[in-house]
């Protein structure tokens, strides 16, 4: 059985949350999502029950929100997705791009999340492909994996979008699987200049056609001539997208991806301490040489920068393009296959067991729990809230 964290992110919300909702007058969705989290594994959700398959121990499990922005239900979500995706690996390397945002279009995001958020994964998922199908750089049809984060490591907002992909792709023809250099895949400065004018473009047009919603701090932002001075300042400035070195095994590249794919702002094992009227919790100090330190805020503070991550209701915060998007994913992972056995490329064997989405049991040790079915124990029916 998975050790339940000392504190969680239900707690914080728990204590005191209907007065702080009151008082911050938060949107219907935003109160959606704080009850799935502080109901979840509650007698509120209701229960099943769940039987050892090697001793027949059982035990009654209360069930879980499903909720997409709840620290409790992200490890099951993961493993399930790691298994799922397993058969789509391929022998090759592969390389992490993460595309950032400037500043300056931070507070524009945060209030316009569905459209800008959107126009990030375009701009991105475009600029990739079509710097991979020049000749001189790779010249081939590639398949990627991306995935939206919008918070750092002491859950302030931050937009930016981590891509996975293979060290390669198809030949126009689907005849030939074309590799890039050896630890090389595509030069990063071409990326991040292509980026930056498609993002603006894409932003100047939404202006345009007054999709933009400018509130608040931003709102002289609004009139045409502003917005214009703070786009012509951010065509000047060098946007940041960096790569990382490749992977060492298609093994490892499961385990990294599952660790994004999945991820919300803060997990429950970050938080240290609940004291009070504050919260302390661990982080990763990049600017520090990743070391790593606590931090110490109000739990109203908290809750605050917990919220600002919220994903407007259907937003699809993984896509996959290329190949690997779900229009050609089955086909093309064929054509790539047999082309890479004909370079010998040999698949790698998972060392998995097919039981990664079910707990040990904490008896026997040996067996795994699995729900049972066809029993009527639940008490109130379990929902995917929000």
């Amino acid at each position: 059985m998975v050790r339940k964290a000392q504190f969680e992110v239900a707690d914080i919300f728990r204590d005191n949350a209907p007065s702080y909702s009151d008082k911050q007058k938060l949107p219907l969705q935003a109160h959606k999502i704080i009850n799935a989290i502080t109901s979840c594994r509650t007698k509120a959700m209701g229960q099943h029950i769940e039987k050892c398959d090697c001793c027949g121990h059982e035990e009654t499990v209360y069930n879980s929100c499903r909720n997409r922005h709840c620290p409790k239900c992200q490890g099951t979500a993961r493993k399930k997705w790691y298994e799922q995706k397993q058969k789509e690996l391929l022998p090759v390397d592969y390389y992490h791009l993460v595309f950032t945002l400037p500043r300056e279009l931070e507070p524009i995001a945060l209030r316009n999340k569905r459209l800008f958020y959107g126009l990030m994964f375009k701009a991105v998922s475009q600029t990739l492909l079509e710097v991979a199908r020049e000749r001189k750089f790779l010249g081939a049809q590639i398949g990627f994996t991306a995935i939206l984060h919008t918070w750092t490591q002491t859950l302030l907002h931050h937009p930016h979008i981590h891509c996975v992909v293979p060290g390669g792709g198809l030949s126009f023809d689907n005849k030939e699987w074309i590799s890039c250099r050896n630890g090389f895949f595509l030069p990063v400065r071409v990326l991040s200049r292509l980026y930056r004018g498609k993002l603006l473009a894409y932003l100047k047009e939404a202006f345009a056609k007054g999709e933009l919603n400018f509130c608040g701090a931003i709102e002289y932002l609004g009139e045409g001539r502003n917005f214009q001075g703070l786009l012509s300042k951010l065509y000047q400035k060098d946007w940041v997208v960096y790569s990382k070195p490749p992977f060492g095994s298609t093994e490892q590249v499961l385990k990294y991806i599952s660790s994004y794919v999945h991820r919300i702002a803060i997990s429950n094992n970050r938080i240290i301490n609940i004291k009070g009227n504050t919260v302390t919790f661990r982080y990763r100090d990049s600017r520090d040489e990743n070391k790593q330190k606590e931090m110490t805020i109000s739990s109203q503070e908290f809750r605050r920068r917990f919220l600002l991550h919220i994903l407007p209701s259907g937003f699809m915060k993984i896509r996959y393009y290329g190949f690997l998007s779900n229009r050609n994913r089955r086909a093309k992972l064929i054509s790539c296959r047999f082309l890479l056995l004909i370079l010998g490329k040999k698949e790698q064997a998972s060392n998995e067991t097919g039981e990664i989405y079910h707990s040990k049991c904490p008896k026997c040790r040996k067996g795994f729990m699995r729900a049972l079915t066809g029993l009527n124990l639940v008490v109130l029916p379990s929902k995917k809230i929000a």
